[in-house]
C-alpha cells in the first residue's frame, strides 16, 4: 500500500457519496475525512442530511460537529484541519478518503491557498462606518464592481466575509479571487480523484427533493428551533444561511408559509447542486467521473 495515496471523492448534493464511501470502508482500510462546510457545526444534524450517531459510530468521520454554529471557519482552517487528519491516516497505515461537496475546501485543499494580506484594522473601521451610514447592501455592491466572482459568492448580509474581501482589494490593490487563483502550496500527496456525477439531473432533483421532506418528517423544524432560542445565532450567520436552514429560519420568523418555506428550500439545495456541477466541470485537476454503470472502477483504480 501506497502510504502516500489520498483519495477524494466529490459530487452534488444527495448524489449518495456518503452511502458510498461507507461501502468503500465495509471493504478497505479507509478513514473518511468530511469535506462539508455545513456539517462542520454541532446541534445541526436533520437539516445537513449528516451520518447518525449510529453511522457515524461504525464509520467515523473525521471534521463533523467541530464548530458550534456561532463560530467562524475558513477554508484556510479546513486545509489545515484536513492535512493533520491525512497525516494521522496515513501514519497508521490507512488511506485517507475525503469526501463531501464543499468545492471551495477541495479547491484550498488541493491547490493551495495563495497568502492574504493580514487584517488592517483601520481599513476595517472604515468599511464599518460606511456599512453603517448606507448598509452592507452598498458594501456589497462596491464589492461587485471590484470583484464580482466573490459578490455572487457572498451573501449580502455577510457582513464578516463582505468587510474581508473588500479590505483584501483595499490592502493589495489585488481583489480576493485574483489572489485565490495565485494559488499556494500543493499538497505533497498522490491524489486520486473522483466524482459521483448522476447522468439523469431530474433524478437528482427528485431525490433532493424526497431527502428534504424526509428531514421535515425527521423533525428539522423542531432542530431549527433549538436554534432559535439562542441569542448569539441569526441569519448572518454562515451556519444559518446553510441551504435549508435559512429558508426554515425565515419561515419560523413569520416571513413565509410553510409552503414556501418548503418549495425554496428544494429550490436552494437544487440551486446548490448546479453550482457543485459547475464547480466540477471547471475543475482543473484529473477526475474520474462514476455514475450508477462504474462504480467499481474506483476499485480497479485505487486496489
Amino acid at each position: 500500500m501506497n502510504k502516500q495515496k489520498v483519495i477524494s471523492l466529490m459530487g452534488p448534493t444527495a448524489s449518495g457519496k456518503t452511502a458510498f464511501a461507507m461501502m468503500l470502508c465495509d471493504r478497505y482500510p479507509i478513514d473518511i475525512i468530511s469535506v462539508d462546510s455545513a456539517l462542520i457545526y454541532r446541534g445541526m444534524d436533520i437539516g445537513t442530511a449528516k451520518p447518525t450517531k449510529e453511522e457515524q459510530q461504525k464509520y467515523p468521520h473525521k471534521l463533523i460537529d467541530i464548530c458550534d454554529p456561532a463560530e467562524s471557519y475558513s477554508a484556510a482552517n479546513f486545509r489545515h484541519d484536513a492535512i493533520v487528519e491525512i497525516d494521522k491516516t496515513l501514519k497508521k497505515g490507512r488511506i485517507p478518503l475525503l469526501v463531501g461537496g464543499t468545492m471551495l475546501y477541495f479547491k484550498a485543499l488541493i491547490e493551495g491557498l495563495s497568502p492574504l494580506p493580514a487584517a488592517n484594522y483601520e481599513i476595517r473601521e472604515q468599511i464599518e462606518e460606511k456599512a453603517n451610514k448606507l448598509g452592507w447592501q452598498a458594501i456589497h455592491q462596491d464589492l461587485k464592481k471590484i470583484d464580482p466572482i466573490s459578490a455572487e459568492r457572498i451573501h449580502p448580509n455577510d457582513p464578516q466575509r463582505l468587510n474581508r474581501a473588500l479590505e483584501v482589494y483595499l490592502i493589495s490593490g489585488k481583489s480576493l479571487t485574483e489572489l485565490t487563483k495565485e494559488g499556494g502550496e500543493a499538497l505533497p500527496y498522490d491524489i486520486m480523484q473522483f466524482a459521483i456525477m448522476p447522468e439523469d439531473r431530474a433524478q437528482l432533483h427528485d431525490r433532493i427533493e424526497q431527502r428534504f421532506l424526509q428531514m421535515l418528517d425527521q423533525g428539522f423544524e423542531d432542530e431549527v428551533k433549538a436554534l432559535r432560542l439562542r441569542s448569539d445565532l441569526h441569519l448572518n450567520l454562515p451556519s444559518i444561511r446553510c441551504v435549508g436552514y435559512r429558508q426554515m429560519w425565515e419561515y419560523l420568523n413569520g416571513d413565509t408559509s410553510y409552503d414556501e418555506m418548503v418549495f425554496k428550500g428544494i429550490c436552494a439545495t437544487r440551486q446548490l447542486a448546479k453550482r457543485q456541477i459547475t464547480w466540477l466541470r471547471g475543475w482543473k485537476q484529473p477526475i474520474t467521473w462514476l455514475n450508477n454503470d462504474n462504480m467499481d472502477s474506483i476499485f480497479q483504480k485505487i486496489f
